[in-house]
């Protein structure tokens, strides 16, 4: 493709041989390529194909020796000059705004970043040359400013967004693997916190690259910085990052708090992350964890089923960081929790709701609330009584999944609130008689394995219900079996009879 005539290609000031650049030539050259791919020439097709034309062939020309030692145009030499050409291109190659991507512009930013992706490996490999010559010894600066807007360049592209293609990803994904074996790297993780102790790795330097784009003014500038910056959080676990908290926490809080549920939830996770591979001292200090509850328990009144599923999943794991503060004192009456709270609101939610999907999650995540109470469920019971019972009467599809996980709960509720239980036995007898005999009848909506399941599952609950009432619950089907003509209804009632009189249930 000819040059746009509208720019001069860099100059070789007379020298005519390949690799035979003079230094200042060659600072200046690419100190040239920076400008045209930072400036709104970048925007016009002819000055960038030339620019990128032009960086090709500088990098096939120049030796290794003045690639990363020849004094350059700036304080720092050619390593920095490097790593400024590597930032430029990263940049260039970046996505638009999310309000301005369309179709069409996607494609091309694809295209961009197949173009640099392949300008990176050529690169990538000036320096693998360099380490292997074991004469140009500058090769690890210019490494150590290569690698981070490398490394940004290889995860915006690599990852399945709306700008990115099967060739783009695929230049990209071949970018991060030559950047990986030039750095002697094992994995992803291992190039962010470092493959032993006295490696320091480059998470720091990754931050520090994406901090310019990661605060309230500028974070949807780039639609790519929150998923790099989210993928990159979740590849440094314990104990790793608590020395980075500083640097993670605000830009998750600043994502989980947009509009968009999409950025919500990728920020909820960047949260749970952190709460999961921080040590619980950390996150108490300068009352972290009360900030991220928060922020969190705000989330519960946004009626989407991915959000509250991702935030009451981190709530789970933040109830522990949050009661190591909590003292409670034999003399006087437990205080409530941060998880009491949140169960409280949860049912409220719970108990008018009629959206199946949400009706779903909140039913998915109650029995671990009631294992994560034990005996203080007992505060909620009547309101866990209503909302089971309700549920218990809806069909909920094919899967059944809320009433499967109903009945979980209602086994661990028996459980763990058990002198409670008798007062309520008719009831809860009620409601899962009725329940049975719904599932024996039901012709073809429900497949037999989830029958089943529903079957056992009601029956392990007569057994509890019966337990708890010192055996009443018996007595009461006694003369079921003889008036009953349902098959299944009679096999899960002998079953109650059968183990309740100590005798092994075999089945009929």
């Amino acid at each position: 493709m000819e040059h746009d005539s509208s720019r001069e290609s860099p100059s070789r000031d007379g020298s005519s041989l390949p690799g035979e650049w003079p230094s200042s030539s060659l600072g200046q050259a690419f100190s040239q390529i920076v400008h045209h791919l930072s400036g709104q020439e970048s925007r016009r097709g002819k000055a960038r194909n030339a620019a990128l034309q032009d960086l090709s062939a500088l990098l096939e020309a120049t030796e290794c020796d003045q690639l990363f030692e020849g004094s350059g145009a700036s304080l720092g030499g050619m390593p920095e000059m490097l790593g400024k050409v590597a930032k430029a291109l990263e940049k260039y190659a970046a996505p638009p705004k999310e309000q301005e991507g369309r179709e069409d512009d996607y494609s091309a930013v694809a295209e961009k970043a197949a173009a640099v992706g392949l300008l990176f490996i050529k690169l990538l490999r000036k320096v693998e040359s360099a380490k292997n010559s074991m004469v140009c010894l500058a090769w690890k600066r210019g490494l150590r400013h290569l690698a981070g807007p490398i490394y940004i360049f290889a995860i915006t592209h690599s990852l399945q967004q709306p700008w990115t293609r099967p060739r783009s990803q695929d230049v990209a994904g071949e970018v991060l693997t030559l950047l990986l074996h030039v750095t002697q790297c094992g994995s992803v993780a291992g190039f962010l916190h470092g493959e032993n102790e006295d490696e320091k790795g480059r998470f720091t330097e990754i931050m520090e690259l994406l901090k310019p784009d990661l605060n309230k003014e500028s974070w949807k500038n780039n639609p790519a910085t929150k998923h790099v910056f989210s993928w990159t959080l979740q590849q440094v676990t314990r104990p790793w990052l608590n020395q980075h908290l500083e640097r993670i926490l605000p830009p998750s809080l600043l994502i989980s708090d947009d509009y968009q549920t999409e950025n919500k939830v990728l920020g909820v996770h960047c949260l749970h992350h952190i709460v999961l591979n921080v040590p619980a001292a950390d996150l108490l200090q300068y009352n972290r964890a009360q900030v991220v509850y928060h922020a969190l328990f705000n989330h519960l009144y946004t009626p989407e089923h991915h959000l509250i599923q991702a935030v009451l999943l981190c709530l789970l794991d933040l109830f522990p960081v949050l009661e190591k503060a909590l003292r409670w004192k034999g003399d006087a009456a437990r205080p409530t929790t941060h998880c009491d709270e949140v169960l409280q609101l949860v049912l409220t939610h719970m108990e008018p709701e009629h959206r199946i999907l949400l009706r779903r999650t909140y039913a998915r995540n109650l029995p671990a609330f009631v294992e994560r109470l034990g005996i203080l469920t007992v505060r909620h019971l009547k309101r866990l009584e209503r909302v089971i019972l309700g549920y218990l009467e809806v069909y909920d599809g094919p899967e059944e999944e809320a009433r499967l996980k109903m009945l979980e709960t209602l086994k661990l509720l028996m459980q763990y609130t058990w002198p409670r239980v008798s007062c309520r036995l008719v009831v809860l007898l009620k409601a899962l008689l009725k329940l049975i005999c719904d599932v024996a009848r039901d012709p073809n909506l429900t497949p037999e394995p989830v029958k089943s399941a529903l079957l056992e599952n009601a029956t392990d609950c007569l057994l509890l219900l019966d337990h708890c009432s010192q055996g009443q619950v018996k007595g009461l089907l006694a003369k079921i079996p003889q008036s009953c003509e349902d098959s299944k209804v009679v096999n899960c009632i002998r079953k109650v009879q059968q183990v309740s009189e100590g005798a092994p249930y075999s089945g009929t």
